[in-house]
């Protein structure tokens, strides 16, 4: 592979990861146009947000068999031309229901393009030294899409109106696309199998769950749909975990979700989602619909949360080497659940300022945690078990934010009462956040052999 050429590849791999984390939070700025233009309920505007996390979390926990399967190159182009293809629907949808399916295989291309550009990045290095350097690479370019999204969703919303937010991919998804086809080499495939039964019955949960707690509080728990759907969950869950003890290549292995470090970090990443999506959820709808600002100022209100995450990130690993991971948990946990104090008690306030100095040091703490959790779940397992428990933790995080979308919504109330629910949103946020302090403190650090081989 000539240098253009490595290049090339890094370069598109850090696009891919740029693109599928800023469409997690751009469409936040979205949500008042979308209900004004395509007059759109509550529970629809949860489902702009959600189709897109539930079917990312539902292929994503198959994501690293997938590109083992098709191969990095294919898996790639094909995750990149579903994510293209839908963002033109969604810019062209005349419903909300039309938008929310295209959503939902959005999520889907952008699952099979995160772990395939990943693959990629990584088969350029020349060494171990190298490889780390580009993980790093990858992880910032995510980091910087998830924090740019408000703030760009914002703008193209201002200087054109929501279909622009979609429209921008599809003009940065094409000429990848070709750039892709052109320059990616074929890489040597990976000898996984497919886990079809696990990735069918764990999408029927996600998608069960998530759907009864969306259309709820709108139909009613006890409507035919709620109920069904409702049976579906557990049907899924019930089947996941026969075909994960049944199968010869299962997504899940009993030694992923048997450890309780695990399932302690995997608990708590999914509470921080739960906080931190819900959290922009509500804020998006209150900052323009109960205070009547414009996208691009709301947007820009966002910085201090989205902004200083990449502050705290940079910072997370060197203050655990110095204090431990566990001790890095326990302060940002505590930062975070005192500032959502703070931010329910700025909201009040006709000045925007308190709400901005509030949200510097809720956006700092999120820096912590993200990293530290991560790595937190990677030092659980054996390195054997890495991809897999990478891929749990992650879809883990993703059913978090899906239920803090969800769950927020109808916290939230009415338009005329948004100010109260929006503190309502965010006192639960912090309580969700206790929880997850209370797992750190409960939960023992990993045994010292199993944390030296991470």
């Amino acid at each position: 592979m000539t240098i253009e050429h490595r290049r090339g590849v890094v370069a598109l791999a850090l696009i891919a990861s740029f693109m599928v984390f800023v469409d997690g939070t751009i469409v936040n700025l979205t949500l008042a146009q979308l209900a004004t233009h395509l007059h759109a309920s509550r529970p629809e505007l949860e489902w702009a947000i959600n189709a897109y996390t539930l079917s990312f979390a539902a292929v994503m926990l198959g994501a690293g068999a997938i590109t083992d399967t098709l191969g990095a190159k294919r898996a790639f182009s094909t995750g990149l031309t579903i994510f293209t293809a839908s963002s033109a629907v969604c810019a062209v949808a005349g419903s909300m229901l039309v938008l929310n399916l295209a959503r939902l295989v959005q999520g889907a291309g952008a699952a099979l393009l995160l772990p395939s550009a990943l693959v990629l990045a990584t088969a350029t290095a020349a060494d171990e030294r190298a490889r780390h350097r580009m993980v790093g690479w990858w992880a910032a370019a995510g980091g910087v899409g998830m924090a740019a999204g408000p703030l760009l969703g914002g703008a193209l919303v201002a200087l054109a109106d929501w279909r622009a937010v979609f429209a921008v991919n599809v003009v940065i998804g094409i000429p990848a696309l070709v750039w892709s086809l052109r320059s990616i080499p074929v890489l040597p495939r990976g000898v996984r199998r497919l886990d079809i039964a696990g990735m069918g019955t764990a999408t029927v949960l996600i998608g069960g769950l998530v759907f009864a707690l969306i259309e709820a509080p709108a139909r009613g728990w006890h409507s035919p749909a709620v109920l069904t759907a409702a049976a579906l969950a557990i049907a899924g869950l019930i089947g996941f975990v026969v075909a994960e003890r049944a199968g010869n290549a299962p997504l899940l292995p009993v030694g992923v979700y048997a450890d309780r470090h695990f399932v302690s970090a995997a608990a708590q990443g999914a509470l921080f989602n739960f906080t931190f999506y819900g959290l922009l959820f509500a804020m998006s709808l209150m900052l323009q619909q109960g205070r009547g600002l414009d996208a691009l100022t709301s947007g820009l209100l966002f910085l201090p949360l989205t902004g200083l995450i990449s502050v705290g990130t940079l910072t997370a690993a060197p203050l655990a080497q110095r204090v431990g991971r566990r001790a890095v948990l326990a302060i940002g946990q505590t930062m975070l659940a005192v500032t959502l104090l703070a931010v329910a008690w700025a909201s009040t306030s006709p000045a925007l300022w308190p709400l901005v100095l509030a949200l510097v040091p809720a956006g700092f703490s999120s820096g912590l945690l993200v990293p530290t959790m991560t790595s937190q779940s990677m030092a659980a397992v054996e390195p054997a078990l890495h991809g897999a428990a990478s891929a749990a933790f992650n879809t883990s995080r993703q059913i978090g934010a899906a239920i803090g979308v969800a769950a927020f919504g109808p916290l939230l109330g009415t338009a005329h009462a948004l100010g109260g629910g929006f503190i309502l949103c965010v006192l639960v946020a912090a309580a969700a956040t206790a929880v997850a302090l209370v797992l750190t403190a409960v939960t023992r650090p990993a045994p010292a052999a199993k944390v030296l081989t991470a």
